[in-house]
């Protein structure tokens, strides 16, 4: 039950920062099972840009661990054993928020919607994520037309050449757990977009992951990856790509007889992997959507 319980607070992402921990702690099924909805119906507790050095000092007068976990008690495992030998819910019990202007209650979120949303459509059969809470809300819905991007370095030199525009969906593909091999953290592509003033009018999707200083309509984690065939492996330039926060979906607008030619066209790119561990942990990782994890089995 500490496992679990450790899923869901890392999974409740409280003050909204990086996307990877949908992988660095994949949410347990059972985690799952007692709260559904977790990721979706989880608040943001506070606003870091706007309260960081009073909640330093908060934290240091009077430490957060007990009062964040107060906050959300009703979906946590109480019996769990601590360090101490206590349950949580003695270590808990007690546990007061003295200050509801630094750490807000459920019903005084500073945002009743939770910091990441999980996308679905053609696009990302299996999931993909998006850091909401970093999305300005002229681009919650956005149609644009895509320019690809067959890894982080290609893009790097695209976007700061001039080839992205208003009006563009990036798409940076094979920078997956497979593709990558790895998945590297991508904070360049999307600093480079806010820098050249186009956060509010280009998109960007991955099957790569980002840093947690990313901002904008970046979504990352796209499952099936392109290395696996995914669907992502198959947008041309000029493609278009639709995107709705509101309705969670993540969709490419190309005929289903287009997308059937391609794909029994397409071969996935191989890239050059010099150590023989890489070569190795490509072809036993699972794609985002599955922890990136090893498979034991073929």
């Amino acid at each position: 039950m500490a496992k679990r319980n450790s899923s869901l607070v890392q999974s409740l992402n409280d003050f909204s920062g990086s996307t990877s921990v949908i992988c660095d702690k994949q949410t347990p099924l059972s985690c799952l099972e007692k709260h559904p909805n977790l990721i979706q119906d989880t608040r943001i507790s506070d606003n870091l840009q706007e309260n960081l050095q009073n909640l330093h000092s908060h934290t240091a007068n009077t430490g957060i661990c007990g009062e964040g976990l107060e906050i959300n008690n009703s979906i946590l495992y109480l019996d769990a054993l601590t360090i101490t030998g206590e349950s949580l819910g003695e270590r808990i019990a007690n546990a007061q928020i003295s200050d509801t202007s630094i750490i807000r209650t459920n019903e005084n979120a500073y945002s009743q919607v939770g910091g990441l949303k999980i996308l679905f459509g053609n696009l990302c059969e299996q999931g993909a994520v998006l850091k909401v809470a970093a999305v300005a809300e002229s681009m919650k819905e956005f149609v644009g037309t895509a320019v690809c991007f067959n890894s982080q370095e290609e893009a790097i030199k695209g976007i700061a050449g001039g080839k992205v525009k208003a009006g563009n969906v990036v798409v940076i593909r094979y920078e997956g757990p497979k593709g990558g091999p790895g998945m590297q953290e991508m904070l360049s592509p999307t600093s480079l977009i806010m820098g050249m003033g186009l956060g509010e009018s280009v998109a960007l999707i991955t099957d790569g992951r980002f840093s947690g200083a990313t901002r904008g309509a970046c979504i990352g984690h796209i499952s099936p990856e392109a290395a696996e065939g995914g669907l992502i492996a198959l947008i041309e330039d000029g493609d278009r790509i639709s995107i709705s926060v509101s309705n969670g979906i993540l969709e490419l607008l190309v005929d289903s007889k287009v997308i059937e030619s391609r794909k029994a066209k397409w071969k996935p790119i191989k890239k050059e992997i010099k150590s023989k561990w890489l070569k190795r942990y490509s072809l036993l990782v699972s794609n985002a959507a599955n922890g990136a994890v090893l498979k034991t089995e073929l």
